[in-house]
């Protein structure tokens, strides 16, 4: 099992918690990442420990700000425009966002950034910084691995064919617990049914179909956006996809605060949770070729004609061509949700 660092040391730990107690994935992955001393709360950010697409490339956001235009459109220009940010680190997407718009588009915007952890410090005054999501949002409200990181409990098959709860110490060690029950089972028997071979394993995703329909239910008008790892029913992964990050490298997961503790987000059951007309769900790559990101090589006639502007071309398309990556980044489902407006991605 992964070391206790430095950043987790015993002051930072929930005060009189016995580090022995078995407790469920879900219970314990929150103490982890969001507790006194969590992980969420450390000062280097997530940005310290992994890589997502608003850090690999500056086109994230600008593809973003090509959507919050279109759905600026569809609501017919309003006065007042939201924007929220989900998740939203150190305010890097909501940064960039703003940075990346039109002046008399950024002018009507009102930045929402929700995150738990600090306000950071030289933030962009135009950005609010909340610990929940406002009400009645009217614009977009984009959430990008958010939902990964809303805990969820674990289940285990025995050798009885029993799903039952997995409980995890501080150190990393896992037994299993209760047979699984109550809401838990019958989420489990519509979205991940588990045969029964013994060590087949499901993460149970209600914890995020609610947060999901809690937050995009804030949407008065516009879009709500999630992008996540994902999976969809008929291709659940048998032994689950509960990990770590650690400083760029994927590990062991161990909830006492030295390491992200995530796993892969059933994006379906979330849609499922919000039921909508127009509700798409789709890659990354397809959203973002939608929104005019191709990866494709600028023209090799732009190198005599400006070889400087050729370079950044160039730049820009193997960005692009990172972020739309069918095995990488582009695979990311991307959760699409309109409220009172037609399709802006796609259609």
């Amino acid at each position: 099992m992964a070391p206790v660092t430095a950043g987790a040391a015993d002051g930072d730990r929930d005060e009189g918690r016995d580090r022995d107690e078995w407790r469920g994935w879900r219970a314990a992955a929150r103490a982890a990442l969001y507790g006194p001393g969590g992980f969420y709360r450390r000062p280097e950010g997530p940005a310290g420990h992994f890589r997502t697409s608003v850090h690999a490339s500056p086109l994230f956001a600008g593809a973003v700000a090509r959507l919050l235009c279109r759905v600026d459109e569809a609501l017919g220009r309003p006065a007042v425009l939201d924007f929220v940010d989900m998740a939203a680190g150190r305010g890097e997407l909501v940064t960039g966002v703003l940075a990346a718009l039109p002046a008399d588009v950024a002018a009507r915007v009102r930045a929402r950034a929700v995150e738990l952890a600090d306000r950071p410090a030289g933030l962009d005054h135009r950005i609010e910084w909340r610990t929940e999501p406002p009400e009645r949002v009217a614009g977009l409200l984009f959430a990008n691995e958010w939902l990964d990181n809303v805990p969820v409990d674990v289940a285990e098959v025995d050798a009885a064919g029993v799903p039952r709860l997995v409980l995890v110490r501080e150190d990393g060690t896992e037994r299993l617990g209760d047979p699984v029950a109550g809401d838990g089972a019958r989420w489990l028997a519509r979205w991940w049914p588990l045969g029964a071979e013994e060590g087949l394993r499901a993460e149970i995703g209600l914890p995020r179909d609610r947060a999901w329909a809690a937050a995009a239910g804030t949407l008065a008008r516009g879009l709500a956006v999630a992008v996540d790892y994902a999976h969809t029913a008929g291709a659940r992964p048998p032994f689950g996809t509960l990990t770590g990050f650690r400083e760029g490298r994927e590990t062991t997961p161990v909830p006492d605060g030295s390491c992200d503790i995530t796993a892969h987000v059933a994006l379906d059951a979330c849609a499922a949770a919000r039921p909508l007309p127009g509700t798409l769900l789709l890659s990354q790559r397809d959203a973002l070729r939608s929104l005019g990101l191709t990866g494709g090589r600028p023209p090799l006639a732009l190198a005599s004609a400006d070889p400087a502007g050729y370079v950044r071309a160039l730049a820009d398309a193997s960005q692009a061509a990172e972020l739309t990556a069918p095995g990488g980044l582009g695979g990311f489902g991307w959760l699409v949700q309109p409220v009172g407006i037609p399709d802006v991605l796609t259609g």
